[in-house]
């Protein structure tokens, strides 16, 4: 898995963390913001993006999912269990596949950019 993103299990809960300050994550947040001003992407607008993706392409991953974005990272938390296992980790293999694909993030964000709720 990238270094940018991390599926961990403590204290019953499961968490993914998007380390959003990587070098290659904050190249295409630039991207991003060039398609769409309003994206600046800090961790609250990740979390606009993200939950907005799920939505409309990997809804599934949304059951049991909360969401707590910082300034420099974004997390997502699960309870810890047999169902919830695959969608953490199907959750982190997709952060990990958009930013190495940043071209269809690219592309979700031109078609989509003005229906997300940016901070």
């Amino acid at each position: 898995m990238a270094d940018y993103v991390k599926l961990e299990k403590a204290d019953n809960c499961l968490t993914v963390t998007f380390f959003i300050e990587d070098e290659k994550v904050m190249a295409l947040g630039e991207r991003l913001a060039e398609v769409c001003e309003d994206a600046y992407m800090n961790g609250y607008n990740w979390d606009a993006l993200l939950s907005f993706y799920l939505r409309k392409k990997m809804r599934s991953l949304l059951t049991g999912m909360e969401s707590d974005p910082e300034a420099g990272l974004y997390a997502a938390y699960y309870d810890d269990n047999e169902e919830n296992l695959p969608r953490a980790q199907a959750l982190a293999d997709l952060i990990a596949e958009l930013v190495e694909d940043g071209d269809e993030l690219i592309e979700f964000v031109e078609e989509f950019g003005d229906e997300i709720e940016w901070d």
